[in-house]
Order: structure tokens, then sequence, then C-alpha cells
């Protein structure tokens, strides 16, 4: 008798710790999909901001051609080609601030103020991004996730080349 409250005890503690373990393997996924949203709209509104710099007295005629399409290319592109476009945008983006472009008007410094303060924020979530992502790829490394196919169908989670260098 004893051995079969042995053998239920093990079979309900495994079912237990698988049950937790796909708990907790599942809150990483909405950790990763939820810094990746707050990314991509962080970075859909420097989108934006690069395109209200592209038409205002910041920048000339030809670097506001450059950032405008740019920031197009950033708005619109597919998840494959998103990170060369974020990387063309970040591009265009130190290219105009490193010319030293004299701002005068109070709208110019706003939108220079509101882009500086988009690449701290941008900064910051892609590290949490970054951390979300290496946190989950390192529980779905481990053999009991692989053995029992915890993660289901939900594909592995990845970082993109362009989050090492926004601005």
């Amino acid at each position: 008798m004893e051995k079969y409250f042995a053998i239920a005890f093990f079979v309900i503690s495994a079912i237990w710790y698988l049950s937790y373990s796909a708990t907790r393997l599942d809150r990483l996924h909405h950790r990763v999909e939820t810094s990746w949203a707050n990314l991509d709209g962080l970075l859909q509104r420097r989108a934006a901001v690069a395109l209200e710099i592209a038409k205002s007295d910041i920048a000339d005629p030809a670097s506001s051609l450059l950032l405008t399409a740019a920031a197009h290319q950033a708005r619109d592109a597919q998840m494959k080609a998103r990170s060369q476009a974020e990387s063309g945008l970040s591009g265009a983006l130190g290219l105009l601030l490193n010319d030293g472009h004299f701002v005068s008007g109070s709208i110019e410094k706003d939108l220079l103020r509101e882009l500086s303060e988009l690449t701290d924020k941008i900064r910051i979530a892609i590290a949490l991004h970054v951390d979300a992502v290496n946190r989950t790829q390192m529980v779905r490394a481990k053999p009991v996730f692989r053995i029992f196919r915890l993660a289901g169908s939900a594909p592995l989670p990845v970082t993109y080349e362009f989050e090492a260098d926004v601005l």
C-alpha cells in the first residue's frame, strides 16, 4: 500500500513540476512579446519623430530626403528587413545629428529633445527585450523543457541586429 502512495506522490509531483515549468515558460514568452511590443511602439514613434525632423528646418534638403526615406522604410519594413531598416534610420539620424546643425526654433529644439528622450527609452526597452529573450532561451535550453516539449509550438525568441546600434 505504501508503495502505491509513493508512486502516486511521485507522479503527482512530476505533473505539478511540469505544469509549473510550462507556466513559467509561458510567462517568459509573454514577457518577450510584451517587451517587443513596447520596443516596436517606441521605434515607430522614433520613425514618426524622424519624419517631423525631416520636414522641419533642422535638416537640409539632402538630409531631409535621406531621413524621410529611412523613416518610411523603418515604419513599413517586414520583420525580415526590420534590422536593416532600423539600422538605416539610426545611421541617417546619426549623420544629421553629427552634422552640427544650428537649431534656432523652439519647435526644432522640442523635436531634438523628444528624439533624445525616445532614444534613451529605446535603449532601456532594448535592454529589457534582450534580457527577456536571453532568459527565455536559457530556460528553453534545459533538457526537461526539450524532452517534454513544454514550449509547445512557440517559436524560439530572437534578438535583432539593430538592437546593438540604436543611436
